[in-house]
């Protein structure tokens, strides 16, 4: 069947399914109940329609995920394949827009710049999401820039418990075995494949303190700007009129994440044009998060 053919409503399904299955490796009626409103009934009646006329054997039905899961023939129609539209769509999960964007609609007058898509193995992706859920480690390859060599660091024993958007890529935070410590562990540089391991005592995610220890940081115009550039610089990012000023809280493990998604110039650097460096962080509070 030509998928041009197929309505709109039914696209947006039948790409969830193709998302889903790549990428967390187990679909189920849930996940398209969940996503559009919809009864076991009808959801099931869509799965077993993508399957007969467009599966073609890709994918089968596994008993012991309850769900269905890809087959080395799965190849999808509805979506690209890549790993940002999985990692979006967990982005933009209660966001209608996100929705519409699975279709990649165009509107006239608009221009949306993605930053180009970096590689991640499909069944990287569908281990750490499966260990998140389930609490269990994984060994992978993980190409780290403090390694002279691949060959000096081989593989990472990790438990992950979160993927992370910061705006511009994608990581996952978990224990590191050889650091004995949480770490932030850039998806993409991953090398597979990746395995789970359910032998080693299970790290929880509420021992992850800087996840959960809340910190407080305050945004403001640089100082050094005039002040008019200040009343410019405290509109364009939403701070307050009569303080000039933005309050943050945010957990500690996110804040540098936080801030450079903000493009905030910390530390501060004195070399540099104030112009250059428009928002910093208080200055009272700049050794606090130095």
């Amino acid at each position: 069947m030509d998928t041009t053919s197929v309505k709109l409503d039914l696209q947006l399904r039948y790409r969830l399914i193709e998302i889903i299955a790549l990428w967390e490796g187990r679909l189920t009626t849930n996940h398209l109940c969940q996503a559009f409103g919809i009864g076991r009934q009808q959801a099931s009646k869509d799965i077993n329609h993508y399957l007969r006329e467009f599966a073609q054997g890709g994918l089968e039905y596994d008993r012991s995920l309850k769900g269905y899961k890809p087959t080395p023939s799965f190849r999808p129609q509805f979506c690209e394949g890549h790993a940002h539209e999985y990692l979006q769509l967990l982005d933009r999960h209660d966001d209608l827009g996100g929705v519409l964007s699975f279709l990649s609609l165009k509107l006239g007058g608009t221009e949306v710049l993605d930053v180009p898509s970096r590689h991640v193995d499909p069944q990287v992706v569908r281990t750490l999401v499966q260990a998140a859920r389930e609490g269990l480690a994984v060994e992978v390859h993980y190409d780290s820039l403090s390694s002279e060599a691949p060959a000096d660091d081989p593989t990472r024993l990790i438990h992950p418990h979160t993927l992370v958007f910061n705006g511009i890529r994608w990581h996952v935070r978990a224990w590191c075995e050889k650091n004995q410590g949480f770490r932030d562990f850039v998806i993409s540089r991953f090398r597979g494949p990746a395995s789970l391991d359910d032998s080693r005592p299970r790290i929880q995610k509420t021992d992850d303190e800087a996840w959960h220890q809340s910190v407080t940081c305050t945004l403001i115009p640089n100082p050094r700007l005039s002040p008019r550039q200040q009343k410019v610089i405290a509109k364009d990012n939403g701070m307050d009129l009569d303080t000039l000023s933005l309050p943050l809280s945010v957990p500690k493990a996110l804040l540098p994440y936080y801030l450079k998604r903000m493009d905030v110039a910390h530390p501060y650097n004195p070399q540099l044009e104030d112009f250059y460096q428009q928002v910093v962080v208080q200055e009272a509070e700049q050794a606090k998060f130095t």
